[in-house]
Parts: C-alpha cells; structure tokens; sequence
C-alpha cells in the first residue's frame, strides 16, 4: 500500500511539473525560443490568486480566474515589451531577456507590500482534506490537481484541434514564414501564446500554493519542469504532461527508497538517461536537413 500511496504523490507531483512544461513547450513551438522565466510565471500566478483571495476578499474558486486572467495580460505585456522588440535576434538573446526577466521578477515581488519575503498560505477550501480508501490517505490536493490537469490538457486540445485561432497556432508553429504569408497573424498570436504560457504557469502555481506555500523562491521549481519537457520531447505538449508525470513519480520513489539526497538529483539524472537512450525525448520528432 506503501507503493500505491507513494505513487499518488508522485502522480499530483508530477502534475506541476507538467502544467509548467505546458508553458515551456507552447513557447517553443510558437517562437523556438525557451522561456526560463516559466517558474517565476507559476511564483506571480500564486501570488495573484493570494492577493485575489485575501486581500481582495474573494472566494477561492472567483480569485482563481481573476489570478489567470491577470497572469494571460502579463504574459501577453512581457511578449509585446520584452520580447518582440527582439525578434530576429539570435535566440541566446530571447534566452538571455527572459532569465532577466526572472531576476526582474523575483526582485520586483520582495519590494510589494504584503508580498515581500515572507510566506503565505493559499486559504484552499479543500486544504487538509483527505479522502480515505481503505488505508490509503489521498489528500483532496491532490485529487485536486490531477482533476485541474486533465481538464486543462483536455480543454487545449480542443482548442488546438476545433478553434480557428487553435488551428492557425498550429501553422504558425509549423512554418511562421509560410503562415504569414497566408495571412496569418504570426505577431498577434504569439502574444496570444504568452498569454495562453502564463495563464498555465499561474494555474501551476495555484494549485501547488496549498501545498508548498506562497514564497518569492517558489519559482525554481521551473529547474524541475524543464527536464519534464525534455524528457517528453520539447516540441511535444503530450510530452509535457507525461515527462512531467515520469519525473514526479521517479522523484518521489527517489525520496522513499532511495539515499538521502538522492530525490534532488533525480530529474536530472532521468534528462541524461534520456539524452543518451533518445535526444529527441519520448514523442519528440527527429529533424533532419538536407545539405
């Protein structure tokens, strides 16, 4: 029973994961730049639904789409001031602008009042719930996140596969040149891809509040997801959630009946794995030129 409830936790875990490499991949494909800013998306996502909650007042299941709804016109403000006055630039510039922008972001948080460096609990209605089945505790938490990521992946592939906007993302990604060329509004939908990316990481982050807390340093859970979605297949959004889904539940096996220490490096040792058995990841697709 041990390994079922270890692997629960790896499950939700893993989830988090995911839901950040979500923005990670969709960034990708939209612009083949690497967004290293994603974790301190998810770290102002938790800290709008806090704001939203507590010092607005509102309950918890209104915060939470005002909290997305304020993180989709960041990241839609972030591509239009930071990022497309850059295009064209080599992509170590885009890489460099936005690890700026997570400095900028981690800075700017601790000078807001009632943010700062303190630590902050989410009021969740379902926090310190737990569901029992048998002798097995599942927190409602967890339950929780894994109900959120599934509906997500669910509600993106929808849009991807039956919206107009959905469809001309995925030409965009294909071939930006091509699809502007066809009318497609390339500029106007990478705002939208940023915006859609932080939406993402705030829901990320607001469902890990009632777990780990709100705080200025929660963003470097990003370091996690990026190997998600490298062990995925970085141009792959099933690939985000399932190599997020395999590194929650490896690091959480890891921290059970592995050597202390070992869970921390977990991640990173399933990327090497990985680069060394398959570069392109698990659905990762193999590019090839013709010189």
């Amino acid at each position: 029973m041990q390994v079922l409830q270890v692997l629960i936790s790896g499950v939700s875990q893993g989830c988090i994961y995911g839901l950040i490499a979500l923005g990670f991949v969709l960034i990708y494909k939209a612009t083949e730049t690497i967004n290293f800013a994603q974790g301190e998306l998810m770290m102002l996502g938790a800290f709008l639904g806090l704001t939203a909650t507590v010092v607005m007042g509102l309950p918890y299941w209104a915060g939470v789409p005002v909290a997305l709804a304020g993180m989709a016109l960041a990241g839609l403000l972030i591509e239009r001031v930071a990022l497309r006055p850059i295009l064209g630039q080599p992509a170590f510039s885009v890489v460099m602008v936005t690890i700026g922008l997570g400095y900028l972001a981690r800075g700017a948080v601790t000078m807001i009042p009632f943010w700062g460096t303190e630590t902050h609990t989410l009021p969740a209605p379902f926090k310190e719930e737990v569901l029992y089945l048998g002798t097995l505790a599942i927190g409602m938490e967890q339950i929780v996140i894994v109900a959120a990521t599934v509906a997500l992946c669910a509600l993106l592939y929808l849009f991807f596969r039956f919206t107009r906007v959905g469809v001309a993302m995925q030409a965009a990604s294909q071939n930006q040149l091509a699809a502007y060329y066809m009318g497609i509004p390339v500029r106007r939908l990478n705002g939208l891809i940023w915006a859609i990316s932080a939406a993402v990481a705030a829901l990320a982050g607001i469902l890990l509040a009632p777990i780990t807390f709100v705080h200025v340093n929660m963003g470097f859970i990003g370091l996690k997801a990026f190997p998600a979605a490298v062990v995925g297949g970085f141009g792959s959004l099933p690939g985000a959630i399932v190599g997020g889904l395999i590194i929650g539940v490896v690091e959480s096996f890891s921290g059970v009946y592995l050597p202390e220490g070992f869970k921390d490096i977990a991640a990173y040792v399933m990327v090497l794995a990985m680069l060394v058995l398959k570069p392109n990841g698990i659905f990762g697709e193999t590019m090839r030129k013709k010189v």
